[in-house]
């Protein structure tokens, strides 16, 4: 028997990546777009917790132009990985990271005048020219120079030979909300600075305003590119916004009873005695807790066993959740449960479980832990399995 650490049994919880339906959501997406307009999908906290580099082949495979990141480190996962697609990294660098950003070929957000002059000189030694995108700040207050005075700041681009302003681009605060007054204010503010550009005679290959709840409710902003986030994974970003059919969520999130006990009247479960038995009860324990990222709760939500939803009970422990199978009489050690997901016919959305944490689907999505051990299926299918669509 082999017993090197590579081949142990793997732990019965798990998060599973459906790569077919990522497929098709990128698909979808692409069809839904005019023809002219570049696709950079976002993978930063690694694809929202969907995998980054699985993620990206996929993405390039479906006509993606680029990826958008958070981290050096992200960006470097995949180039180590072989994508040499065009990484944008969001937000600011420190100046220890420009030089790696340079050397793999990375592409810049600039938003102050010191990162351009180090930049520049740094791509001058390397005897490179490198593309850099300007992030104009229009009213969500965080990154980018604010757009009454981007002008300057782009010359200062402009004027350095190793540097090339490739793209000029802002953030939407509230793109995937039914009232467009602010988001439709800020783009009239990055319109001004591209009124200012043109008059000063200065053009860029790429402007880009739009997340993914842009992307679905202002298609005057679409302009160049769009950078889709979370939609990719099958998560609309609010309940108000577009819906495109076919759009399914990526990621469910399983595990399999672990043991199965057997309660009389008045017995108790779990940490705190938060339940007690009213009844004769069945409960199953499942190996999955809040260390894992599910959220810590009292007697709510639920899991999915033979297609049925059984009620948790108790309080969530780091590493076990106990749920109610009374009157699920088949289910038996081993058997599969779906913590969220579809099973059958009934589904526990990333939504229900953002509702138990008081929080956000992001939230939800990202903080799946590592120790939750990664599965993807479907990876074999290619786009001609699942079906082409013909874009615009």
């Amino acid at each position: 028997m082999n017993l090197h650490s590579e081949n142990f049994p793997q732990r019965p919880a798990w998060t599973e990546i459906d790569l077919g339906k990522l497929r098709r959501n990128l698909q979808l997406i692409r069809a839904d777009l005019p023809r002219a307009v570049k696709l950079l999908a976002v993978v930063k906290d690694e694809a929202y917790g969907h995998g980054a580099l699985d993620v990206a082949r996929v993405a390039v495979e479906e006509g993606a132009w680029g990826f958008g990141l958070s981290t050096l480190e992200e960006a470097m996962h995949l180039r180590d990985g072989s994508i040499i697609a065009p990484l944008l990294l969001l937000g600011e660098r420190q100046h220890a990271e420009l030089e790696w950003c340079v050397a793999h070929d990375l592409t810049v957000c600039v938003n102050e005048p010191h990162n351009v002059r180090a930049l520049a000189k740094i791509a001058a030694d390397f005897g490179k020219q490198i593309p850099v995108h300007v992030k104009i700040h229009t009213g969500m207050s965080r990154y980018g120079v604010r757009w009454d005075e981007a002008l300057p700041l782009i010359e200062k681009v402009l004027a350095e030979k190793s540097l090339s302003l490739e793209g000029v681009m802002t953030h939407f605060s509230q793109s995937d909300e039914t009232d467009k007054t602010f988001a439709n204010l800020q783009l009239a503010r990055f319109d001004e600075v591209l009124s200012a550009m043109k008059q000063n005679g200065i053009f860029v290959k790429l402007q880009h305003t739009c997340n993914s709840g842009g992307f679905l409710d202002l298609p005057h902003a679409h302009r160049d590119m769009v950078r889709v986030g979370i939609l990719t994974y099958g998560v609309f970003p609010s309940q108000v916004c577009r819906r495109i059919s076919g759009i399914e969520p990526v990621m469910s999130v399983k595990a399999k009873i672990a043991a199965i006990q057997k309660l009389k009247p008045g017995e108790v479960v779990g940490y705190g005695m938060r339940y007690a038995a009213t009844s004769e009860r069945r409960i199953a324990i499942l190996p999955i807790g809040y260390g894992d990222g599910f959220p810590r709760v009292r007697n709510e939500g639920c899991a999915l066993i033979h297609g049925q939803r059984a009620p948790l009970v108790g309080g969530i422990a780091m590493d076990a959740l106990m749920v109610d199978i009374t009157d699920i009489p088949q289910a038996q050690m081993w058997d599969e449960a779906v913590l969220m997901g579809k099973q059958g016919t009934d589904e526990i959305t990333v939504r229900d479980i953002a509702k138990l944490k008081n929080s956000v689907t992001y939230d939800v999505l990202t903080n799946w832990r590592l120790r939750l051990r990664r599965k993807n299926v479907n990876s074999k299918i290619t786009a001609q399995k699942i079906g082409t669509l013909a874009t615009k």
